[in-house]
C-alpha cells in the first residue's frame, strides 16, 4: 500500500515541472515544424534564414536545457525539504 502512494507522489505534475517540460519540448517543436523556416528570406549577414534560424535554435536549446536543469534542481531540493519535514512530523 505504501508503494502505491509513493508512486502517486512521484507522478505529481506541478507548474514547475510543466515549465521544465516546456523548456525541453520547445526546441523539438521548433525544429520539426519545417514549414515555418523553409525559406531563404530574411538574410542575416549573408546567411539565408533557413540556416541562421537553425543555428539560433542551437543557442536557444542550450539556454532552455540549462534553465530546465536549474528548475529541476530547485524542484528536487524542494521535494527533499518537504520529505524531510513530513518525515519528522510523522515521528
Amino acid at each position: 500500500m505504501s508503494d502505491a502512494s509513493g508512486v502517486t507522489k512521484a507522478a505529481v505534475v506541478t507548474p514547475l515541472r510543466a515549465a521544465i517540460a516546456l523548456c525541453l519540448i520547445a526546441p523539438f517543436v521548433a525544429m520539426l515544424w519545417v514549414g515555418s523556416y523553409a525559406k531563404s528570406d530574411p538574410v542575416f549577414i549573408g546567411i539565408p534564414f533557413f540556416y541562421w534560424y537553425q543555428m539560433l535554435w542551437v543557442l536557444l536549446s542550450t539556454a532552455l536545457t540549462m534553465t530546465a536543469y536549474q528548475l529541476w534542481q530547485r524542484d528536487q531540493r524542494a521535494r527533499k525539504a518537504a520529505t524531510s519535514t513530513d518525515g519528522g512530523a510523522q515521528r
